[in-house]
């Protein structure tokens, strides 16, 4: 009996798959440009990854702080993607519904203290010296 595979992605293997993924993560970077929140964090990051080799001293300093960026852009996608899940469900208004999104809101709230109070920190660390 044939077996009908809806996602062709399950059934590439090796470079084949390697490429496509890499096209469809491509295509989520593209469509997380239309969301307001990811289009500011991604024009912030654009700014604070250059500036982390500038404050970084070493390369463990330069990874924490470029690091915390990424992570605040990656939280911010993981959280876009829950809210699309739980649009294409529906518009009705559920209390399981609301949250996901609450707690997926929660995760980007504290991907952004992570990462102001190591920025914060490595600013006061590089500029005490003037105060």
């Amino acid at each position: 009996m044939n077996q009908i595979h809806e996602n062709l992605q399950k059934q590439r293997r090796g470079l084949n798959r390697v490429i496509h993924a890499f096209g469809y993560s491509i295509q989520g970077l593209q469509a997380a440009m239309h969301e307001p929140a990811f289009k500011q964090e991604a024009y912030l990051a654009f700014v604070l990854i250059p500036l982390s080799f500038f404050l970084g001293s070493n390369w463990v300093e330069i990874s924490v702080l470029s690091g915390s960026v990424i992570f605040v852009l990656t939280v911010e996608l993981l959280n876009t993607g829950l809210e699309s899940a739980i649009d294409r469900v529906g518009p009705q208004w559920h209390d399981l519904s609301k949250r996901c999104k609450d707690l997926g809101s929660a995760a980007v709230l504290l991907s952004i203290l992570l990462c102001m109070s190591i920025w914060l920190t490595a600013l006061f660390l590089k500029f005490s010296q003037y105060f």
